[in-house]
């Protein structure tokens, strides 16, 4: 039972950890701690002052924690799984802070959203097993997560080359309008994010995920708003980058949810 509880836990601190990320990313704090990564001197002080950016590296090395001990005392593929898209997310964490000072290329934001993700998922599922509700092989999720029909993971991967090219300081740009601030590369990273987020929306009727419909319908409403407020003030487009962050997570257990039943 004891590991129920705790992967209901973890399950809660990884997805708070990605909400915060987007209100990090929503109010301008992405390097307010500087490239060094994990820790600051101060970074207790500056969480208790209601730095985003601080209390997302805080509430990371939790989940690093709880995912250790989770391995520990019930080592199997998915704990595994799970501990191993910890060690990923931290680490591409630190090359997030990188693309965000342009040292790297945004493809590293979108491999730390998908490391991010199955964090969320191998601990949601353990949680779901440990309540005997289902057992589904995480092997098998993460595979149709990849391949058609719904594309999951290109979707989160495209999602986070857009946030890695927009470099929280770039206007995602209008197509229709004249702008020479405009970047047509982060222009065609948003494009192609909404086509493959098109298709997701086919496969998941196609599928008959009707949850999943709903949740994605909401989340494509607060999408453009992300693109609209990003236009408005790319420095701080404000809570709509984290309400994005949340659909995500909501989109993420609805497919599972959809698979169960």
């Amino acid at each position: 039972m004891i590991l129920t509880y705790l992967s209901a836990l973890e399950t809660i601190l990884a997805g708070t950890t990605i909400v915060f990320g987007g209100i990090v990313e929503g109010y301008g704090y992405g390097l307010s701690l500087g490239t060094n990564w994990p820790y600051t001197h101060d970074i207790m002080q500056l969480a208790a002052k209601k730095d985003p950016e601080a209390i997302h590296r805080i509430l990371a090395t939790i989940v690093g924690i709880f995912s250790l001990v989770i391995l520990i005392i019930h080592p199997s593929l998915i704990s595994i799984i799970g501990f191993i898209s910890v060690v990923f997310t931290a680490l591409l964490g630190m090359a997030t802070l990188y693309v965000l000072a342009g040292k790297l290329p945004s493809i590293f934001q979108g491999l730390h959203d998908i490391a991010a993700y199955t964090t969320f998922v191998s601990y949601f599922l353990i949680m779901l097993q440990g309540l005997e509700i289902f057992k589904l092989n995480i092997v098998s999720f993460l595979i149709n997560a990849i391949v058609p029909p719904h594309f999951l993971y290109f979707v989160i991967f495209m999602g986070g080359v857009v946030t890695g090219t927009r470099r929280m300081k770039l206007k995602i740009g209008r197509p229709w309008e004249k702008d020479k601030e405009r970047n047509p590369w982060l222009q065609a990273a948003w494009i192609i994010h909404g086509i493959v987020s098109l298709i997701f929306i086919i496969a998941v009727v196609l599928l008959h995920y009707w949850l999943t419909l709903i949740f994605t319908a909401l989340e494509i409403i607060v999408g453009l708003w992300v693109w609209d407020s990003s236009n408005r003030n790319p420095l701080k487009p404000g809570m709509s980058i984290g309400l994005h962050q949340l659909f995500s997570i909501l989109v993420v257990v609805a497919i599972i949810l959809n698979s169960i039943s």
